[in-house]
């Protein structure tokens, strides 16, 4: 979100200043408002007219049953229209509206238009989706509402469509009006309801009633919501407790600040997509023992007390299998056959946490089997969801194992390696309430 509010106040705050900066690109947009300020382009009456309103903003959104915002925009309009501020200062104000609504009608293109149509439409749904999906998953987390991204895509393809039937504007969740919505009291849908309703009243009845209505104190109204959206507690939260997510946001900034929005967050899509790819790449796993009092199984790393059935290799990994670490999975349950204090017999492996298997990773275990097969070592499998279950099936290695081998619980595998040998153990599962 601090990305997008710097996107935003780049956008706004040459409005408050009073002039324009036709530019992209954060980096290019803060040199043309230095430079801008530096050359004298600043409008001194419409920048206090839009300060005016921004304090005004801020300090009355402390009370929330004040309208701050509507207080504000409503006295930047009467200051301009009273001392005739547009025409005497040159202060920027909306102008009349188009009176009436636009009528439907089919848009027709010609075959040269096409092309350009279709790559331009693709880069407005790219930026559109960008910008809808980070912000409803921001403020569905900042007000505790539940989200659906289907449900916002289909909201936006939906609007969209229509839109294109009154030539309008493309149209997405927009990280100015979201804001501004929320800073006015906004907590429903019906919000743009009332608003469309509210813009269509005034393009049929009223196209005037706006027409001073300045710029600048428009752009006082975006800067004010803007900073709402600054989130610095949750950044120092972030690096308290997961350090590499912090540095993830600062990515994410640093690329909105150098090339902009929808790059910015592209950038950090891609670390994050990276990062996903590492953890499945090099996970965690787990030779399992019997802890003293202590019901299940659990990792001997974490409690090196815990006792191991003799001829026994319990096994836990903690990712899907796919071809990237599938030679790691087969060369770390070797390790573990290998670094069994007693010579193994069975290998079990807990795949509770394998919630997938692909082809190359089939083709790996079978390998493993064979290699454990050599050495006189059966390989069984426990706690497998019937879905990984079910490729196994497609793959024809459920049948080269067997269902006998496939086990419900790791306790159950336990108990047929005992039936099977004979060997001095103590559950403690029987004994421990």
């Amino acid at each position: 979100m601090n990305g997008i509010a710097l996107t935003v106040l780049l956008s706004q705050l040459p409005k408050l200043l009073g002039f324009s900066v036709k530019t992209e690109g954060p980096l290019r947009q803060i040199w043309a408002i230095a430079s801008g300020v530096l050359e004298g382009k600043t409008n001194v009456v419409a920048l206090v007219v839009g300060a005016s309103a921004l304090a005004a903003i801020l300090l009355l959104k402390r009370r929330p049953r004040i309208p701050a915002i509507l207080i504000a925009v409503v006295g930047a309009t009467l200051a301009v229209d009273g001392f005739d501020l547009a025409a005497r200062a040159g202060v920027s104000v909306l102008g009349p509206l188009p009176q009436g609504l636009p009528m439907p009608s089919l848009p027709l293109i010609g075959l040269d238009d096409l092309k350009s149509v279709i790559i331009g439409g693709l880069a407005v749904a790219l930026v559109s989706f960008a910008d809808t999906s980070v912000l409803s998953r921001a403020y569905a987390a900042r007000l505790r509402t539940p989200v659906d991204p289907n449900q916002e895509m289909v909201g936006l393809g939906i609007a969209n469509l229509a839109a294109g039937f009154v030539q309008g504007f493309p149209i997405s969740s927009s990280s100015s009006r979201t804001p501004v919505a929320e800073a006015a009291g906004a907590r429903t849908q019906l919000t743009g309801v009332v608003g469309a309703l509210a813009i269509a009243m005034l393009l049929v009845a009223a196209p005037n009633l706006l027409q001073h209505l300045p710029s600048t104190a428009l752009a006082a109204v975006v800067i004010a919501s803007a900073i709402g959206l600054v989130e610095v507690a949750d950044l120092r939260r972030i690096y308290r407790i997961q350090q590499w997510e912090f540095w993830l946001s600062m990515t994410c900034f640093a690329g909105v600040a150098v090339f902009g929005a929808v790059p910015g967050i592209g950038i950090a899509v891609v670390i994050a997509v990276i990062e996903f790819l590492w953890d499945g790449w090099r996970p965690h796993s787990a030779v399992l023992g019997r802890v003293e009092g202590v019901k299940g199984y659990h990792d001997i790393g974490r409690y090196p007390q815990a006792s191991r059935i003799p001829g026994l290799v319990l096994f836990r990994w903690d990712a899907p299998l796919f071809f990237a670490n599938a030679e790691l999975f087969r060369d770390r349950v070797l390790s573990a056959v290998a670094s069994s204090p007693t010579p193994a017999r069975w290998v079990v492996v807990a795949a509770e946490p394998v919630t997938s298997v692909d082809v190359t990773a089939a083709d790996i275990v079978a390998e493993l089997d064979d290699s454990l097969r050599a050495e006189g070592i059966e390989l069984c499998f426990a706690e497998m969801k019937d879905p990984v279950k079910d490729k196994l099936k497609r793959f024809e290695l459920f049948a080269r194992f067997g269902a006998e081998t496939f086990y419900a619980t790791l306790g159950e595998a336990v108990k047929a390696y005992l039936r099977s040998h004979p060997v001095e153990w103590v559950d403690w599962e029987s004994e421990t309430p």
